[in-house]
């Protein structure tokens, strides 16, 4: 019997032993997730030279785009800055950027949209806090964003732009965040917007982490081990950063409604990252949708359509902004 029991011994103690190192690993991997979700990892703060640079290129023009001068202004407790046209413009577009971005990156799109005005500003002032040497705080996946973005809208019709004058523009997560803060301001029964763009948005937080777990390409674990370290990964990081997991899906927030903000859709349709299946769903959730369909990963659309991504782009915010006669109206719907 002796003889009999070392085997099965040495058999459950490697079974222990295997099991912890599973453990161990799919605990290792979430919290590299949740870390990366909360506070991307390759971000990198711009210095305000850099940035202040950059903004006073924008400002004279080029490239199509007439320029105009900055202003700032502010939504609650967040500082907004704002390109004027010297021309009357058609809106107002307020850029949203992605994830582990800030104002900085995304500010030279505004030269796709060289007939209206532009606002923009980092979610949660985490550049700011990184500059000043403080604790950024983490990053929400959309669930305090978009909050900020529906202030930012409701501070620019206060400034005199009626919510039809107003355009939404948002890719990777930035486009998580225009959708989820779109569903905000539309439950509010205002009226629609004037429209929003948007490419690669994340499904939700949980669908995100799974996707960063499984990256460029398929392996035999990430059937088996994939979904539950995702799974892991976003409820420690909405842990850290005080959300609810809900609040960042697509599909939860949207899908009770009929969205009546007419949208431009560019989909990435190779992309690993933000589910093509899920922007399909999204897309036909709005009265008024095209989508350009790109054989591609997200933030990639406008390197392979080239000229016509910005062809795309005016058209859409030519058919939905009126003149600019009509701002004086005061109408909001």
């Amino acid at each position: 019997m002796r003889v009999l029991k070392s085997p099965a011994r040495l058999i459950l103690g490697l079974g222990f032993l295997a099991l912890a190192v599973l453990a161990v690993f799919v605990v290792t991997r979430a919290r590299s997730v949740a870390r990366e979700l909360t506070d991307p990892p390759f971000y990198h703060v711009p210095s305000l030279e850099r940035v202040e640079a950059t903004y006073r290129d924008l400002a004279k023009g080029g490239y199509g785009d007439p320029g105009g001068t900055w202003e700032t202004f502010d939504a609650g407790h967040r500082r907004v800055w704002y390109l004027r046209r010297a021309a009357p413009s058609r809106g107002v577009v307020l850029m949203l950027h992605g994830f582990g971005d800030d104002r900085w990156g995304t500010s030279p799109a505004l030269r796709q949209f060289p007939t209206l005005d532009a606002a923009i500003f980092t979610y949660l002032g985490r550049d700011d806090a990184l500059r000043e040497g403080r604790p950024a705080p983490p990053v929400t996946f959309g669930a305090k964003e978009s909050i900020e973005v529906a202030g930012v809208v409701h501070a620019l019709e206060a400034r005199g732009y009626p919510r039809r004058h107003i355009i939404l523009l948002g890719r990777s997560l930035g486009a998580s965040v225009a959708l989820l803060a779109l569903a905000q301001l539309e439950r509010e029964d205002r009226g629609p917007l004037g429209g929003v763009i948007w490419e690669g948005a994340p499904a939700s937080s949980r669908d995100f982490a799974e996707r960063l777990v499984r990256g460029p390409e398929d392996r035999f674990w990430h059937r088996f081990l994939a979904p539950a370290i995702g799974s892991l990964g976003s409820a420690w990081a909405a842990s850290r950063g005080g959300y609810d997991r809900d609040d960042t899906d697509l599909r939860l927030r949207i899908d009770d409604l009929r969205l009546r903000t007419p949208s431009l859709c560019f989909l990435a349709s190779q992309d690993r990252l933000a589910s093509p299946q899920v922007q399909r769903w999204v897309a036909s959730r709005f009265k008024v949708n095209r989508t350009v369909e790109v054989p591609t990963w997200h933030l990639h659309c406008a390197e392979i359509l080239g000229a016509g991504y910005g062809e795309a782009v005016r058209a859409a915010t030519g058919s939905w902004v009126p003149d600019p006669e009509a701002r004086s109206s005061g109408s909001s719907d």
